[in-house]
């Protein structure tokens, strides 16, 4: 019997493809070194890549969860590298259209991690949130069908060669990559598995 726990072949290729659009324009390369770079890493710990998200970071009431916004970190990031922005997509979401849950910019790389309810609205935060599927700048919990296989999160996290607080504010995810192309020197995502 097969895990629930792989990506679905065509999950792979649709979520491999936007990030590809997102790095058109980067070299992928170190810069100065010529070599390929390869040694950015990002985790959440609350959850190992491709296992199971908590219902703690679900949306609150009917999707079972308390919408705690997920914690990210980065390490190892490229040279260079000023600002990050992190993503939280569903491309499994809107019948295979995709919904994005989180937009969060401006952030600066030596941070390195925005700790779990850092996303939530209201929040005295020092990065900047673009609009989630509902339009509101902020983090949004996950709320797959009740019943559906469980849904892949795509957490990207693109290091980019912005100052902090050079984008402005209101960037929804599409203008956010738009924004982006030509500036992100390298990304990695983590994937969690969610369903209620």
């Amino acid at each position: 019997m097969r895990s629930n726990n792989r990506l679905h072949p065509l999950t792979l290729s649709v979520t491999a493809l936007a990030f590809a659009g997102l790095m058109t324009g980067c070299t992928g390369m170190s810069p100065g070194s010529g070599k390929a770079f390869t040694g950015m890493k990002v985790t959440s710990s609350a959850f190992g890549d491709n296992g199971v998200i908590p219902a703690d970071y679900a949306g609150a009431g009917d999707c079972g969860g308390k919408n705690v916004s997920l914690p990210v970190a980065w390490s190892n990031l490229p040279a260079k590298t000023k600002s990050v922005a992190v993503l939280v997509f569903d491309p499994d979401g809107a019948a295979g259209l995709g919904v994005s849950h989180w937009v969060a910019y401006n952030i600066a790389a030596e941070r390195g991690e925005l700790k779990a309810g850092e996303g939530q609205a209201g929040s005295n935060f020092n990065f900047t949130m673009g609009p989630n599927v509902a339009g509101a700048p902020a983090y949004r919990g996950m709320c797959p069908p009740v019943g559906d296989r469980p849904h892949h999160y795509v957490m990207t996290v693109v290091a980019t060669d912005f100052a902090p607080g050079s984008l402005p504010a209101g960037l929804a995810r599409d203008a956010l990559l738009a924004a982006l192309k030509g500036h992100a020197l390298g990304g990695q995502s983590v994937v969690g598995l969610y369903s209620r």
